[in-house]
């Protein structure tokens, strides 16, 4: 098995959804997390605060600057993330498939380097 990084890109432009569509979401996410569960692929899932609510944290020799914001300003950022386990590339993306559904935004899948003893 290989652990798996579903990001999901959030827009930082535009109308947010509305109240009742981003109900509908929140339901299809809670089905596809279920699904998760059920076929023992769920580790852990959830949404990121904003961009503006980042801090990054660089070292400078024996000391570390803090910069309040994002580290990288642009139209998308990291809104939520999943991580899961699948046997191959073919079922992560799946279920990287399954979550763009869910959340009607894109999804980036991306494994992690080492394989788990799973």
């Amino acid at each position: 098995m290989t652990y798996y990084l579903l990001s999901v890109v959030q827009p930082s432009e535009g109308e947010p959804p509305s109240a009742e569509a981003l109900a509908q979401i929140v339901g299809s996410l809670e089905t596809f997390h279920q699904e998760l569960r059920a076929a023992g692929a769920w580790v852990f899932a959830g949404g990121l605060d904003g961009p503006e609510s980042a801090a990054v944290l660089r070292p400078r020799g024996a000391d570390v600057q803090v910069t309040e914001g994002p580290y990288a300003r642009g139209t998308e950022y990291v809104g939520g993330l999943c991580l899961l386990k699948a046997p191959d590339r073919a079922a992560a993306l799946e279920w990287g498939r399954r979550a763009s559904l869910a959340t009607t935004l894109p999804i980036e899948v991306r494994p992690f380097l080492h394989p788990t003893e799973d």
